[in-house]
Formats: structure tokens, C-alpha cells, sequence
């Protein structure tokens, strides 16, 4: 789906995500950043409602077309955004520290203008039909998020509510999991890909299927009337989920660097104490080379490759997160 290259999110050193633009030289900053965004939202959006509208029957689903489009978008622009193309991860990656707060509101317009852009070419492809240019609200309001008398299957408002807020939290933690690991963009835009294609696989019957609010507005603003009235819930569902992910890996991640920094206090104390023996020790320790060798403490040596799902230290510049070199972002 904040903003940090895909294998990275908030996992590797700050200084090779810093060294590496300027190697490079090149910065993407807020224009590259935000064209990037509006690009992987018009591709994910104009793909999966298109597959809703017109390939019904067929062999891919438009879950399934969301999924593929989303890890598409993810690998081919991951790496100058981060790949989020989804308000809720936006959010999400800036509540973990993933994503720089200047570049939400940005970001979120830069989805907004893509999905209704891949929107608005499809309601002009199919106005400029005979026969479909009758029913052309009619198939919006299909493709459209909706609870109770708009939900395929009659779900009532706290159900829908419900689904939507869990479904909003797992994509973004999968999100932000997937792209703090080394696995590489490819892997970590397939397990956000499959991830995003499982949850509205479950919402289709429920809401028609939403966690991206810049997708359902896009079709909620052509199908007008009610889908327009129930538009709040695809807002305030996946946001307050992406929230709680990011409060979650936020917390982690401060519990990580204040056991890091406790094993630091440890080893500068054991450093002075050496520093500060005794002339005495000293000559003890040059006759017996056994009793040379320091207490270094208890404190376990952390290993960054063998580091869990959330042992993973935020990598969040004191002003700016910046895109890794050579690796796309992942920051669905």
C-alpha cells in the first residue's frame, strides 16, 4: 500500500536509507513522490473496476484483478512513494513512523485525483456505447461500496463496520510487515497483493468490497445517490483500522529501541568500569592474560538477519523518510 522503499518500510539503517539517494543522485521529493502515487492509484482502480464492470463471468475475479494490479503498481512505482496507493496505508505507515506526516495529505490527493481519473475514463468508455450508455450508473452503483439495502447481501451498518475496520487493520499490517524484511519488492508486493485480493474476496458479499477509500469514492462519485450517502463508512472504517496497525508497530518498535538502548547503557558501563581500574588491576591483568578479558554483562548481542516479524527498529529519518536505492516501496 508509507515514504520508504518497498524491502525497508522501517526496518533497515537510517544511514544506508539516507547514503543511497545521495549516491544515486537523485530525490524524487513531493512531486515525484505524489505523480508516483496518483499513477499506481489510477492503475489499481481503473483495473479492478473495469474487471468488475465488464469481465463478469469470466475467469478473474475483480478481487483477484485488484490484487494482481496492486503488487503490479507496488513493484513498478514502490520504489519512488513507498507504493502505499490507498489513503489507509498512507495513514497507517505515518501513525509506525514509516512515513513522513508532509507527505500524507499529498499523497492521499495524489490517490484521490488517480482513482477518479481511472473511474471517469470508464464512465466515458462505456457512455460511448448505444446500448450500455443507458445503464452507465446503474454499473457504477454495482461497483460500489455500500452496507444494508446497498450491501450485495443485505449486511447491516455494525457488520459492515466491523469487517471493514478488521479488514483495513490486517492490510495495512501486512503492509508494513512485508515491507520492513529483506525478502526483496517482488515478495513483499505479492504478500500485500494476495493479502489485499483475500480481503475483498470476504467483503464482496458483505459491502462489495472496500478498505481503500480513494477506490470507493472514485465510484461512489459517478454512481451518485445513496452510495454517495454511505461513502463515510469506506473513510472512517479502513482508517480507524490502518490507526490501530500503526499504533501496534509503533509501539513495537519503541519497545525494540528501548531494549537497545538499555543494552547500550550496559556496554558504556562496563567500558568505563575497564576504563577506570586500577593501576593494580592493570598489573594483575598484564601477569595473568586469563583475567584481561572484560565483563561485557548479560545482555543478549541482537542479530538484525534473525530479527522477528515486529523486531524491527524503526528506520524513519528525524525529518523525512527517504526511498531506498535500487528497491521498490511498499510502502496497497
Amino acid at each position: 500500500m508509507s515514504s520508504e522503499s518497498l524491502p525497508l518500510s522501517g526496518a533497515r539503517a537510517v544511514s544506508a536509507r539516507e547514503a543511497a539517494p545521495a549516491d544515486r543522485g537523485y530525490d524524487y521529493g513531493f512531486v515525484g513522490r505524489s505523480v508516483a502515487e496518483a499513477i499506481g492509484s489510477f492503475l489499481l482502480v481503473f483495473v479492478g473496476v473495469a474487471v468488475a464492470i465488464f469481465a463478469t463471468g469470466t475467469g478473474i475475479t475483480s478481487p483477484l484483478a485488484f490484487g494482481l494490479a496492486l503488487a503490479a503498481a507496488m513493484v513498478a512505482f514502490g520504489y519512488i512513494s513507498g507504493g502505499h496507493f490507498n489513503p489507509a496505508i498512507t495513514l497507517g505507515s505515518a501513525v509506525a513512523g514509516r512515513t513522513a506526516w508532509k507527505y500524507v495529505l499529498p499523497y492521499i490527493l495524489a490517490q484521490l485525483v488517480g482513482a477518479i481519473l481511472g473511474v471517469a475514463i470508464l464512465w466515458v468508455a462505456i457512455n460511448g456505447h448505444d446500448q450500455f450508455g443507458a445503464q452507465t450508473k446503474e454499473f457504477f452503483l454495482s461497483a460500489s461500496n455500500g452496507y444494508a439495502e446497498n450491501s450485495p447481501t443485505e449486511f447491516p451498518l455494525p457488520s459492515a463496520l466491523l469487517l471493514e475496520v478488521i479488514s483495513g487493520a490486517l492490510l495495512t499490517a501486512v503492509f508494513l510487515g512485508a515491507t520492513a524484511r529483506r525478502y526483496g519488492a517482488v515478495a513483499a508486493a505479492f504478500a500485500v497483493g494476495v493479502t489485499y485480493a483475500v480481503l475483498l474476496t470476504m467483503l464482496a458479499p458483505v459491502t462489495g468490497g472496500g478498505i481503500n477509500p480513494a477506490r470507493s469514492t472514485a465510484t461512489a462519485i459517478f454512481a451518485g445517490g445513496s452510495a454517495l450517502e454511505q461513502l463515510w463508512l469506506f473513510w472512517a472504517a479502513p482508517l480507524l483500522g490502518a490507526v490501530i496497525a500503526g499504533l501496534i508497530f509503533l509501539s513495537v518498535d519503541m519497545t525494540v529501541e528501548s531494549r537497545r538502548g538499555t543494552h547500550d547503557h550496559d556496554r558504556a558501563e562496563t567500558a568505563e568500569h575497564v576504563e577506570t581500574a586500577t593501576p593494580a588491576a592493570a598489573n594483575s591483568a598484564t601477569a595473568n592474560p586469563a583475567a584481561a578479558t572484560p565483563v561485557t554483562g548479560t545482555s543478549p548481542v541482537v542479530d538484525e538477519e534473525t530479527r522477528g516479524f515486529f523486531d524491527k527498529p524503526s528506520a524513519r529519518s528525524a525529518d523525512e523518510d527517504r526511498p531506498q536505492d535500487g528497491t521498490p516501496g511498499g510502502r496497497a
